[in-house]
């Protein structure tokens, strides 16, 4: 592998076995390490073979130290070391020049399938997106996130002068599901405005980032920029607590009940992309032109990469318009999806005893049925330890929404399960009153064409990331718009000049004031 022989370490497409294993290393002080401990067995979610050595690592204390030498004004901001922009932007200009060549490019998509299974363009998607990301902030890109603005100030010499500030040391904990996507740009993100990150990826995904890491090293990143951390979600939990004085902000991605404990152990100083139970309500302007492509997304929402994606399509609202048309069309999509092309595929973090508990839950609801699924896949190895269940989708009335079953509905569920709801016109409000409730806000699709139907269900939501037409989807690519949840203050951003100003950098406001003494200084200031 011409340019991959220069970045890459293992070969993680070789069979990985005793004589020949895939072992990840820790990134630490600039240096490659491997660690004392490593995990037993990492089961291929496949075949359920041992395939890849993960460090357990339990001896943090290099890194705690890494994180109390980083200086709160970062490794660089607007006064100090603006070189680095510069630097920083031929680094993306490069990595993006490598991961063009379509032996990188294979490499990733492979790599990626084969620690989180999803169809190939589930897989490319990633690295497009990335390597996207990486040629937005070439050349100057960098630069410009550390624009700031100036204010006349009351008399000459005086000006007020606003900058993006860095945090100094911080810390990423990325989640399974995008392995490439999810850590490198929010890595790269705290790169850009100044930061040291000490950065953890979930860790059967691990190699995913490391791998992409020694890309950006070899592509001209200084190795002593950040550090990487393979090991257990209790060492990192106990790294965070015991040593968040030590830690300026933490981002966080994944479930909303580690989100919140992490941000009690950082006394808030986090930003989090946690869970999303997103919706999607079809509005009331049928038409038979857009009936197939609305079902096409809808199934490719709520069933791509098993229904792992945060964005995932969770619940479905589908107006008395639609509802014959549409209904028989999302059976007859979820049921040509496949095992042997990865169109439906293991299911990394609920189990099928825990899935079939929930699809139960929901169907002891009065008036709940089955439309489709709740039966396992055939013909497969895929360790009982992950979940391997057909699409599935459970109706539930629309009169069930406000009531005790409330929050089992609402229940995000990372697999291949929805809830669909059928209303008629004049239950939109009931619609509206859950949408009101639900918790999470993260992505949101409304699939209509009607001007004011769109301002209504617009008008009284909060969604970070909404679709809205007749094309919406609750599923996109974060590198041509912000991607992340809203209604809260600790939301965090991705993607996009804005995601990562705001994500990864504060305001500092810098009152310059070099005279001349005015005649009248002595005067006394009145108020």
């Amino acid at each position: 592998m011409t340019h991959l022989s220069k970045f890459a370490t293992v070969d993680p497409f070789n069979e990985m076995n005793e004589e020949n294993p895939g072992k990840c290393q820790n990134l630490v002080s600039g240096q490659w390490r491997d660690a004392a401990n490593y995990f037993d067995n990492v089961p291929d979610p496949i075949n359920g073979e041992s395939f890849i050595q993960i460090p357990n690592t339990q001896n943090v204390d290099d890194f705690i130290e890494n994180l109390a030498s980083c200086p709160k004004s970062g490794l660089h901001n607007p006064l100090k070391n603006v070189e680095r922009y510069v630097m920083l932007g031929n680094v993306c200009a490069k990595a993006a020049e490598v991961m063009r060549d379509k032996e990188v490019e294979d490499f990733f998509v492979r790599l990626i399938q084969r620690v989180m299974p999803k169809a190939d363009n589930q897989c490319f998607g990633e690295v497009k997106v990335t390597r996207t990301f990486l040629e937005n902030f070439a050349g100057d890109g960098v630069r410009f996130l550390g624009r700031g603005f100036s204010n006349p100030g009351d008399y000459v010499g005086q000006e007020s002068s606003g900058y993006r500030w860095p945090y100094g040391p911080v810390v990423i904990i990325a989640p399974f599901n995008f392995p490439l996507e999810i850590p490198g740009l929010q890595f790269l993100g705290a790169v850009f405005m100044g930061n040291r990150p000490l950065i953890k990826s979930a860790t059967t995904v691990g190699v995913v980032f490391e791998q992409f890491l020694r890309l950006l090293i070899y592509s001209g990143l200084p190795a002593t920029d950040a550090d990487m951390l393979h090991c257990s979600g209790s060492t990192m939990g106990n790294l965070v607590k015991n040593s968040s004085s030590n830690i300026r902000m933490l981002q966080f991605t994944g479930s909303s009940g580690v989100a919140e404990q992490l941000a009690q152990d950082m006394n808030g100083r986090i930003r989090v992309e946690d869970a999303g139970f997103d919706w999607k309500v079809i509005g009331p302007d049928y038409s038979s032109e857009w009936e197939d492509y609305v079902a096409w997304q809808c199934d490719e929402d709520a069933y791509n990469a098993s229904g792992q994606k945060c964005s995932a399509q969770s619940i479905l609202f589908v107006h008395e318009n639609w509802t014959d048309h549409l209904m028989p069309k999302l059976k007859t999509l979820a049921e040509r999806r496949r095992l042997d092309n990865l169109s439906i595929g293991p299911v990394l973090t609920w189990n099928n005893k825990e899935m079939r508990n929930h699809i139960d839950g929901l169907l002891e609801i009065p008036g709940a049925k089955l439309l489709f699924g709740n039966e396992e896949l055939e013909s497969h190895n895929i360790p009982s330890v992950y979940g391997s269940l057909k699409p599935t989708a459970v109706e539930v009335p629309v009169e069930q929404l406000m009531t005790e079953h409330f929050d089992l509905i609402t229940t995000e569920v990372f697999g291949p399960v929805q809830v669909i709801v059928n209303y008629k016109h004049d239950q939109l409000p009931i619609i509206l009153e859950t949408l009101e409730k639900i918790p999470l806000h993260l992505t949101a699709a409304v699939v209509s064409n009607d001007p004011l139907f769109l301002q209504q269900v617009l008008g009284l939501t909060v969604n970070g990331t909404t679709y809205a037409g007749m094309r919406a989807r609750t599923t996109g690519a974060p590198q041509n718009h912000w991607f992340g949840p809203a209604g809260d203050p600790r939301s965090a951003g991705i993607g996009t000049p804005e995601a990562i100003i705001n994500t990864w950098s504060g305001h500092r406001e810098i009152i310059k004031d070099i005279g001349p003494i005015d005649t009248d200084w002595s005067t006394p200031e009145l108020g």
